[in-house]
């Protein structure tokens, strides 16, 4: 693979040469209409084309950006696809932002062209327009709810694509000689921040800096034309970038494209993914579909599950990795993979995956456990926006669950004084966009990037991350508190979707829950519990109970680690409302802003600490129409038990 493509420097040389080399294999697919539709390269590239022709008879010119919003569709990427032919950048922005958080970006990058998916996301575009004089081309590919529009900057996709492949007819050379005319050091792609401790900022990557890494990656997973992957993060997100483009292109794989958000596991069942990617969230939500799966089973089948997955618990991540393991555990694991684990892999989608990996966040060690007990080869990689995502892969053999991996090959690793790791690599990105002071501030005059993650090399040489440098601190008895890693033990559990800790400076640590409504509601249901609605469920004297069960698990296991036994749990309240990215308390990629949290709610985080057993709590929410109304509640604070750690193992 690496001779093949060595010298092609750009995404649209690499499109060019995997339309003339297989041609007719397929390049993307998309479900529409519940049918499975395919470009193959050939085609896709055809497409790219013209449109780059269209795009440059709008005023498209090299070095300009252009907006794209929307789900994961073949028309998005080959929009994308056709700016870059014309030496422009792409600037995708995220599909479930409200329309104001877009203004920003477009006013940032003077755009004047972008592409939108449909009606929900020209109404923003046109919605901010006022404020947005630069924006001139509004392209929309699916014209549902748009035949009366008047707007006089509205664009269809396929008038576009029908003038650009009369362009091309007429005038095949230019746009081969733009294509030509792009060098790896362009700007290929401008992604924005999720903004987890301030204003957005424009990430600026090269093509040699996206391009490089990927095919570094690819090489070692040895990725290649037979391989499948679906797209269904959020195309804005780098890390789907990299999955769905730059690895896509390198290594010559297909992308398909899930019909909507509610078939994606429709969807994965049916196309089989080789290659799979999931930020820990996902992970999270996948295991609290089995659980409330296996709640509803019968007794003998919750036994049988119960009873193959301690046994998998046992061997199956030495299997995976090809450690020693008994005649006899091998035996029964592979009953326990005919009834239990197979079965559990389908209804996952992930029958054929060869290779999963997770970042994005830590991930829980249990949950990372779970999934390779039951075969999936799932490993964790390390990287950010202003890496492009490959600094550190866990090779195979070599995947532990408290660590990221050692360095991919041409990428250098330190750690300073402070314990913060900083990066050195041919996947840096160029700077921050119009933003000099914080791009100096992050980039060292000799290359070093500061990532702002705190952690240490194991042993192997392995990375182990335990939590932003920011948010790392001490209780007041010099206990190390990191909160991130009590956090992702709570979110284990089924019911618990998001947990906010606190305790740095404190004489112990505290917790804002954010129950599972799904899963706490199922749960609720089997018991004949009534409730009105999420605040009436979260008061519940039986649902306390149970996150305080969760919350004690956590603690007892907590209490097994010497380093962080007295960061045990002491107090908690469940949360009144769920978090929302809307109400600014979480990134557009599912991150928690703790700091704006225990901000905001700075009442409860007092409570919790002053004894008291109730707090009222009154907050601005955000709806998704863009209303804002107000929710109030009585929230109630319990106690969790804690324990001394000679005797945890003997509580637990």
């Amino acid at each position: 693979m690496k001779e093949d493509i060595e010298g092609l420097d750009t995404f649209p040389k690499l499109l060019m040469h995997h339309a003339s080399v297989h041609g007719e294999r397929p390049a993307i697919r998309e479900k529409d209409l519940g049918i499975w539709q395919t470009w193959t390269w050939r085609e896709f590239a055809d497409e790219v084309r013209a449109l780059a022709c269209a795009l440059a008879a709008l005023g498209l010119k090299r070095g300009e950006h252009f907006a794209l919003v929307g789900d994961n569709r073949p028309r998005l990427y080959a929009t994308m696809a056709a700016g870059q032919c014309l030496g422009a950048i792409p600037v995708p922005l995220y599909q479930d932002a409200v329309a104001a958080e877009m203004a920003f970006p477009i006013q940032n990058a003077s755009i004047a062209i972008a592409f939108a998916e449909d009606q929900e996301q020209v109404d923003k575009l046109v919605e901010i327009h006022p404020r947005c004089p630069s924006l001139t081309r509004i392209i929309y590919d699916d014209p549902r709810g748009l035949r009366h529009y008047a707007h006089e900057h509205l664009v269809p996709y396929d008038k576009l694509l029908a003038d650009g492949h009369a362009r091309l007819k007429a005038d095949p050379a230019f746009i081969e000689k733009e294509i030509a005319a792009g060098r790896a050091a362009d700007a290929a792609a401008m992604f924005f921040t999720s903004g987890t401790t301030g204003v957005a900022k424009g990430v600026v990557h090269t093509h040699g800096s996206l391009i490089g890494p990927s095919r570094t990656a690819a090489e070692m997973e040895k990725l290649g034309p037979d391989d499948v992957i679906l797209a269904y993060l959020p195309p804005a997100w780098i890390g789907q970038n990299i999955f769905s483009c730059a690895q896509a292109y390198v290594a010559g794989y297909c992308i398909c494209c899930p019909e909507s958000a509610e078939t994606v596991m429709t969807d994965m069942r049916e196309i089989g993914p080789t290659y799979y990617f999931a930020p820990p969230r996902v992970l999270e939500n996948l295991l609290t579909t089995v659980s409330i799966r296996m709640e509803d089973a019968s007794s003998p089948k919750r036994w049988l599950y119960r009873r193959f997955m301690a046994v998998a618990g046992r061997v199956g991540g030495a299997l995976l990795d090809g450690r020693p393991v008994s005649l006899a555990d091998r035996m029964l694991y592979a009953l326990g993979d005919f009834l239990v684990y197979g079965p559990l892999r389908n209804v996952l989608g992930m029958s054929r995956v060869k290779i999963g990996y997770t970042a994005g966040e830590a991930i829980g060690p249990d949950l990372f456990k779970f999934y390779r007990s039951i075969g999936i080869n799932l490993k964790q990689l390390y990287g950010s926006t202003e890496t492009a995502v490959f600094v550190c892969i866990q090779p195979n053999g070599q995947v532990k669950p408290d660590t990221v991996g050692p360095a991919v090959p041409g990428v250098e690793l330190k750690f300073t004084p402070e314990r913060e790791l900083v990066v050195r690599s041919a996947g840096l990105f160029r700077e921050y966009y119009k933003n000099p002071q914080a791009t100096a501030e992050v980039k060292d005059a000799e290359g070093w990037f500061h990532t702002g993650d705190a952690g240490y090399f194991d042993a192997d040489g392995h990375v182990k991350i335990i939590d932003r440098v920011k948010d790392v601190g001490a209780l007041a008895d010099g206990t190390l508190f990191a909160p991130k890693y009590l956090e992702n033990k709570l979110k284990f559990f089924p019911y618990i979707r998001e947990a906010v800790c606190f305790g740095h400076g404190k004489d112990q640590v505290c917790a804002f829950i954010n129950m599972d409504p799904e899963a706490v509601g199922n749960w609720a249901e089997k018991r004949h519990m009534p409730y009105s609605g999420y605040i009436d469920l979260a008061s519940r004297d039986e649902v306390y109970a149970l996150i305080r069960e969760c919350v004690e698990q956590v603690n007892a296991d907590l209490a097994l680690e010497p380093e962080i036994a007295n960061s045990q749990i002491h107090r908690f309240l469940i949360l009144h409302k769920e978090l929302d990215a809307d109400d600014d308390e979480l990134t557009r990629t599912r991150k928690v802003r703790r700091r704006f949290v225990g901000e905001k709610y700075a009442a409860l985080v007092a409570a919790l600490y002053d004894g008291s057993p109730t707090v009222h709590v009154e907050a601005q929410v955000r709806y998704e129409d863009g209303r804002s109304g107000s929710v109030s509640a009585d929230l109630r604070i319990a106690d969790a038990r804690t324990f001394p750690p000679a005797a945890a193992r003997r509580a637990a």
